[in-house]
């Protein structure tokens, strides 16, 4: 009976402290780096976990950077080699809160916050400011935001050769459903 007893109580006390948290392993980050009248530079991951704390606001994503796929693969085969060096750095890491975040003041329709933290890619950090866009969808926390980032910021050089077919400026486009 103590077992029972002691077993409900540890149930009880998780799904307590799991309803603080949600998350989520198929996030979608999307980037642009494209040029007018040269080919589109752009790549997507699908595979992105981001976890937020409801209670605090609270948020980090984290994206394989070999997960971002374009639609050439010699473009690809550059950016994991040559630009990003991703044997090195492996990962894309973002920590931040969302201000004013309030969960059971979301609903259906989409509300605007402001996101603050820091964004480290090719072993840099650098803080960010994006606006995001929440909603609430059933049991689960709809998310998308957008920001640009300077290529230069992360010490991610662009040969001379392509320097005129790619952007300095990133855009980056992000969605989670938690």
């Amino acid at each position: 009976m103590k077992k029972l007893i002691l077993f409900f109580f540890l149930s009880l006390t998780t799904l307590s402290f799991s309803q603080d948290k949600k998350s989520t392993k198929t996030g979608e980050i999307t980037f642009e780096a494209s040029v007018p009248s040269f080919e589109e530079v752009k790549a997507t991951n699908k595979g992105v976990s981001c976890i937020l704390n409801t209670k605090t606001g609270e948020i980090a994503a984290l994206a394989l950077v070999k997960g971002f796929r374009f639609k050439v693969a010699l473009m690809e085969e550059h950016f994991n080699e040559n630009y990003i060096e991703s044997n090195k750095y492996p990962k894309a890491i973002f920590k931040g809160k969302i201000e004013n975040f309030d969960s059971s003041k979301l609903s259906s329709a989409a509300q605007k916050f402001t996101i603050k933290g820091t964004l480290e890619i090719h072993g840099k950090t650098k803080d960010i400011i994006s606006i995001a866009y929440i909603k609430k969808t059933g049991n689960s926390i709809d998310i998308t935001n957008e920001f640009d980032v300077n290529v230069d910021d992360f010490n991610i050089e662009i040969p001379n050769v392509v320097s005129k077919k790619l952007s300095k400026k990133v855009n980056v486009k992000c969605h989670y459903v938690l």
